[in-house]
């Protein structure tokens, strides 16, 4: 390693971030155990604070499992417990950080209306109707037709028809993703970005600051705006202990006029199309919406837009003055795109899943980059299986991140146990997130199956019925079993005591991650 490389990864924002935060932790610590050791008092001040904390957590409303994994440590270290929770648990935002982020539902209400339309899908059975109400009344987003889609099942196949319908933009482009990084993918929607600013068109990138932690260099929206493209970086990373870590905008939106949109698991960067490999092949998947149902990401766009910036948008001039040919395809199709925010305490999300689990009547199809799930879901996924309903769900086989990896495969024996039939992808890595189930619903969006995107990232997926995308989506699954290695509870349980005994611990704490 040469030295100028050691100086720039040593001067590298995240180690420097790491040794500020180490500090902390160690000053922390220090003035504790100092206290602990002289001042009695303090010390049962704190023992009081734990135990304040536990029953804090014991009487709030969130999953059981996120309970345990605070409680427990809280009570093994009860002197550190409650400052770290205090510090960093739940979404123990400022008042008025979360008024403003309450007032985004708010604006989509006030924006896309009362347009409820969900006992449209009667002939579907009540169980549709009953999804589509739950995401108007919910989610805050109505239910579409005279809409069209198109599925790609891996990114590369969605590389060029993203750059193409860029290159269409006449009014305005609105993107906003976890992650960019510099490359063949984003360079190339970059210059796109830019020659549209020259020709008068409203373009504009929201990106998370996390999420681009190890992408993008510190103040790089800089650079953006200096091409002219209106640049906001959400929820900035401070190296502060603080609870607003946890809320990271995890959404995936390419906005087109308000017409055209794509949405799924890919971010903008080289791996998500395979142009680089990291973890074998790249397993991800787009869905491209165009029509009426594009103006409800739109509007999603808009409310994140308006709560960085503090700004007030006018909705109204952004409504799409023609809709694509494609749209008139899409008559008999229902499509309805939705929101999740953490700080509502409605898991949109994690309820879109359970809904189509229990409604399920001959087979559920799966496929996560993370199978870390609550007991919410666990339940519900069991119980499918054990009424004969084929769930399937499809994990990777090479892990992006062996602790979390580890968190995956120890959720497998519950799982198999009950008759849930689990497969890694054995080319390389999955990061699609979709649902298929009975050749009627299908979901494809941004929501994992872990504790992070159910419950403290903001996220967004379309969820679609009798849309033969539905079909495209199941398809793009049996393909992908077909390359896929089955999971018996043997192999899940052929391990050494050791590693049993981790991945139990790390289960206990998965809540965390």
């Amino acid at each position: 390693m040469t030295l100028k490389k050691l100086i720039s990864i040593l001067t590298h924002r995240t180690v420097l971030v790491a040794l500020l935060l180490l500090v902390q932790v160690g000053l922390l610590a220090t003035m504790v155990l100092r206290f602990s050791e002289y001042f009695i008092y303090f010390y049962l001040l704190c023992v009081v604070l734990s135990v304040a904390a536990v029953l804090h957590i014991i009487n709030k409303k969130m999953d059981p499992g996120y309970k345990i994994a605070w409680i427990v440590p809280i009570l093994l270290v009860p002197v550190f417990g409650g400052l770290v929770y205090l510090l960093c648990g739940g979404n123990g935002l400022s008042k008025k950080t979360r008024l403003d982020m309450e007032g985004m539902d708010r604006r989509m209400v006030d924006v896309l209306g009362p347009d409820k339309k969900a006992q449209a899908l009667a002939p579907f059975g009540q169980g549709a109707v009953n999804q589509s109400r739950y995401l108007e009344e919910y989610a805050r987003c109505p239910l579409y037709t005279n809409t069209w889609t198109q599925y790609f099942p891996l990114g590369d196949l969605a590389f060029q028809p993203m750059l193409e319908e860029l290159k269409k933009a006449e009014r305005y482009i609105f993107l906003e993703y976890f992650i960019l990084q510099p490359g063949k993918l984003w360079d190339s929607v970059l210059d796109i970005l830019e020659e549209k600013v020259r020709q008068g068109l409203d373009v504009r990138v929201i990106y998370d600051d996390v999420g681009c932690l190890y992408t993008l260099p510190k103040d790089y929206y800089k650079e953006v705006e200096a091409r002219g493209i209106r640049c906001q970086v959400f929820n900035r990373f401070v190296p502060v202990l603080s609870v607003r870590l946890n809320n990271r905008d995890h959404r995936k939106l390419c906005i087109i006029d308000g017409h055209t949109a794509f949405t799924g698991g890919m971010n903008l960067a080289d791996e998500y199309i395979n142009a680089v490999v990291k973890y074998g092949h790249w397993k991800d998947n787009a869905i491209l919406v165009k029509g009426e149902a594009a103006w409800s990401m739109t509007v999603m766009f808009l409310t994140m837009w308006e709560n960085i910036s503090h700004k007030a948008e006018d909705y109204d001039s952004y409504r799409p003055t023609v809709q694509p040919t494609e749209a008139a395809q899409g008559a008999e199709r229902w499509v309805q795109p939705y929101t999740d925010s953490p700080l509502d305490g409605e898991p949109v999300g994690e309820t879109v899943y359970l809904n189509l689990i229990n409604k399920a009547e001959r087979y559920v199809y799966i496929m996560t980059p993370y199978l870390i799930i609550s007991d919410n879901v666990n339940t519900a996924l069991c119980s499918a299986a054990k009424s004969g309903v084929d769930v399937r769900i499809i994990t990777p086989h090479v892990p992006d991140k062996k602790t979390v990896f580890e968190m995956t495969q120890a959720h497998y024996p519950p799982l198999l146990e009950a008759g849930v039939k689990i497969f890694e992808y054995t080319p390389g890595f999955v990061h699609s997130k979709c649902f298929a189930v009975d050749d009627l619903y299908a979901t494809v969006g941004t929501v994992n199956l872990d504790y992070r995107s159910m419950f403290l990232h903001f996220e967004n997926g379309v969820w679609m019925c009798g849309d033969p995308t539905v079909l495209e989506v199941k398809k793009d699954m049996e393909d992908t079993l077909a390359k896929s290695q089955e999971i018996t509870l043997a192999d899940a349980q052929d391990h050494s005591f050791p590693r049993l005994l981790l991945r139990s611990v790390l289960r206990m704490f998965a809540p965390l991650m």
